[in-house]
């Protein structure tokens, strides 16, 4: 729907009708409380939910003057799923499988959040297998990756750069692969089950993992080659939507939109899970807080992605995946024929599943777009009381007014892109 001032009102355009608006009706047209601080003489633009650069279904509210943009307003629940309500009818087991659906860009970091804080909740977290914290590392590691060849690929697509787009989805291409590998499936993967791992990794999972790190620092390279030094990627990219490392902070920013403003805050190294605080790796800081910067810190985070994981495969031994206790994982198929205990545990698990005590836990975790946390109530039952969210890309998204008043709309596509969210966890 665009928005144009008129000389009594505001004029909506509509196929062939055009409607006169007073201020009070428009606000309550476009559903927002946002104000309209000239609505004379400015226009008000509403940008998606189908515009490709809005990066899924968000609408802008935009209120222009010329070119400039004067105020804005996200509008979001276009692709509300009720996840978090839903999992609260399931088992804590059959409920993973909507996790995937959040960030469906980096399912195994939803995943890894969830059975993280069932495990803090059963009080099992220390008995997970060394072989399993690592295989999780290796895996949420990839995913990071994967992700950030997405953001990289749209972020250059959405300012004209078509090749690098192309470049990038042919690398995930890989990664999707040694997710099928493993998984069966290439995104939607659930792979990571309260107490360990759905199964082991097959044999020839660790030589695909290791070749690709053979091959990706060159393709890393190339893509520098083509953006770096490109006077069009620099002009719409360098002193864009800057954002104070204060202003950062006070919005609640995490991740690489933080970092590029200069915050060293990283949730692997202030609050360590799965032994990274064993694993030797820097954390990428920008220093102009602009769209440049966040490009920077997240093309940095693909080599120390790189060299944790050249860390965890070298640390990759043979042993158990899963923990010992039957009433929280499943026997394997192997003894179902030879025990009735084991064919009981196998029924009781996935007809009730298993029961959590009363409580609640908190558990966070570094997805590739920030703090991803997980609040987990139980109620001594098998369903989880409460399940909630802390998902970055919400939280990233509530900054865009900051980093774009005063700027273009061209300059709005840009700073969208940088911030690299996903609707799936916003809208959740």
């Amino acid at each position: 729907m665009a928005i144009a001032s008129g000389s009594s009102g505001i004029a909506t355009a509509g196929g062939d009708t055009v409607q006169e608006l007073t201020v009070e009706e428009l606000r309550a047209k476009v559903g927002t409380g946002m104000e309209i601080t000239n609505p004379e003489e400015n226009m008000l633009l509403s940008m998606g939910p189908q515009h490709p650069s809005t990066h899924g279904v968000l609408r802008l509210l935009v209120e222009l003057d010329g070119e400039t943009v004067v105020n804005l307003a996200p509008d979001i629940g276009f692709l509300h799923t009720g996840v978090e309500k839903s999992m609260e009818s399931k088992t804590f087991t059959k409920a993973m499988v909507m996790t995937d659906r959040l960030d469906y860009l980096s399912p195994m970091s939803n995943n890894l959040a969830y059975i993280m804080a069932i495990e803090k909740l059963l009080g099992v977290t220390d008995e997970i297998t060394p072989r399993c914290q690592t295989i999780r590392i290796i895996l949420t590691e990839l995913s990071r990756i994967g992700s950030h060849l997405v953001w990289l690929g749209t972020h250059a697509l959405d300012l004209a750069a078509m090749s690098v787009f192309l470049y990038c989805f042919r690398e995930r291409e890989y990664i999707l692969d040694l997710f099928e590998m493993v998984a069966g499936q290439r995104m939607m993967v659930s792979y990571f089950r309260p107490g360990g791992l759905w199964r082991d990794v097959p044999e020839e999972f660790v030589p695909a993992v290791r070749h690709f790190l053979d091959f990706f620092p060159a393709r890393l390279a190339d893509y520098e080659a083509l953006l770096d030094q490109n006077p069009i990627w620099l002009k719409r990219t360098k002193g864009v939507g800057i954002i104070s490392a204060e202003d950062a902070i006070a919005w609640g920013l995490t991740g690489g939109s933080l970092r590029g403003s200069g915050v060293n805050w990283d949730i692997r190294k202030a609050k360590p899970y799965l032994g990274y605080e064993t694993y030797d790796f820097d954390v990428p800081l920008g220093e102009d807080g602009d769209v440049y910067s966040r490009y920077r810190c997240r093309m940095q985070e693909f080599r120390e992605s790189m060299r944790i994981l050249e860390q965890a495969l070298d640390r990759l031994k043979p042993g158990p995946v899963n923990i010992s206790n039957r009433k929280i994982v499943a026997p394997p198929r192997s003894e179902l024929g030879q025990s009735m205990e084991a064919v009981i545990h196998h029924f009781k698990l996935w007809t009730e599943g298993f029961s959590a005590p009363e409580g609640y836990v908190y558990q966070s975790i570094e997805s590739p777009r920030g703090e991803l946390g997980c609040y987990l109530r139980g109620d001594g039952g098998p369903k989880p009381a409460r399940v909630h969210f802390r998902a970055p890309s919400f939280v990233n998204l509530a900054s865009l007014p900051q980093m774009a008043k005063g700027l273009y709309v061209a300059d709005l596509v840009s700073i969208i892109g940088s911030i690299d969210i996903v609707l799936g966890e916003i809208d959740r």
